[in-house]
């Protein structure tokens, strides 16, 4: 895998890109993590790891559009246990089972798309099948040819 872009954030919670040389917002470090590019923050002055948090404010802000982000239940449990219980559940457990899950849609969605496509190709090669194994096609074919004669002697 690439290495991350390291970003700075400053005291002013702006967060700079030296790649383009410009102040980038949260929505623009989220777009560079949906193109599948790896992030670090570093605290400008300290250099300290901040990219969680960083992190955690993105869902956190894309939660507040939506008015949620999981479920009630779950966020009591989250502030009850803190980082005892469930910080371990999420080191060991959470990320392994969302990529899972994010790997059986990926594979199940190209499934069904590929089901579409093989049901579109099926009902064109049944409509061809049927139009040239017809048994009654000489019937109409010789039929329309006599109304045609008819048309063409009158």
């Amino acid at each position: 895998m690439a290495d991350p872009l390291i970003l700075k954030k400053y005291a002013n919670r702006r967060i700079y890109d030296p790649e383009k040389s410009a102040y980038i917002t949260l929505s623009q470090v989220a777009d560079y993590i949906r193109g599948g590019r790896q992030v670090r923050i570093e605290d400008a002055n300290t250099k300290e790891d901040v990219t969680a948090f960083i992190l955690t404010q993105i869902v956190l802000e894309q939660a507040k559009k939506k008015n949620a982000l999981l479920p009630v239940p779950l966020l009591h449990l989250i502030i009850q246990y803190g980082d005892n219980l469930l910080g371990e559940f999420f080191d060991k457990y959470f990320h392994q089972t969302f990529q899972n899950f994010v790997s059986h849609k990926q594979a199940m969605d190209s499934q069904f798309k590929q089901w579409l496509e093989m049901g579109m190709n099926m009902s064109k090669m049944a409509q061809k099948s049927f139009t040239e194994t017809n048994p009654f096609q000489s019937f109409f074919t010789s039929f329309g040819d006599r109304k045609k004669e008819d048309k063409e002697k009158e």
